[in-house]
């Protein structure tokens, strides 16, 4: 079974959260597929993870900048794990149940300002409950910082 982590967004935008996700991934030295819901999305967090703070270098890449398998991290709009990726992160919601299962680890990030994205994390977090995949519920505190609050 896949561990997943929810992370409820309120704090931060996705493009302030992420990028600290992925560091943290790349520092463990594990493999990530991002998984986003447009090939436009992918490009805009294809740029924004060149840019997002001056003194960082997070390699990654997407199907336009080539060679997949030795990219640490992996930006597609598509089901895929080219690059052997242990770890998803979910960007967008949507991921078919047989895709998540292929990884160890999965992150679902979702913004808690928006209502339709909050009954969507709601329902993911039943379906893959009832999968039997081991779960957690990350939500940001006053500081910024998760705080795990719940666990099923």
């Amino acid at each position: 079974m896949t561990d997943i982590a929810f992370y409820h967004l309120q704090r931060q935008r996705l493009e302030e959260a992420l990028p600290l996700l992925l560091e943290k991934a790349y520092e463990a030295g594990l493999r990530v597929v991002v998984l986003a819901g447009s090939p436009e999305r992918v490009e805009a967090l294809d740029q924004h993870l060149w840019t997002y703070r001056r003194e960082s270098f997070l390699p990654h890449g997407t199907k336009r900048t080539g060679n997949a398998a030795e990219q640490p991290i992996f930006l597609t709009p598509e089901e895929a794990n080219p690059n052997g990726a242990s770890l998803l992160c979910l960007v967008d919601g949507e991921a078919s149940p047989d895709f998540i299962a292929g990884f160890t680890r999965c992150l679902d990030l979702f913004d808690g300002n928006d209502e339709a994205a909050l009954v969507a994390a709601r329902a993911r977090w039943s379906a893959a409950k009832a999968a039997g995949h081991r779960l957690t519920y990350w939500q940001q505190g006053e500081q910024g910082g998760w705080q795990k609050k719940a666990e099923a």
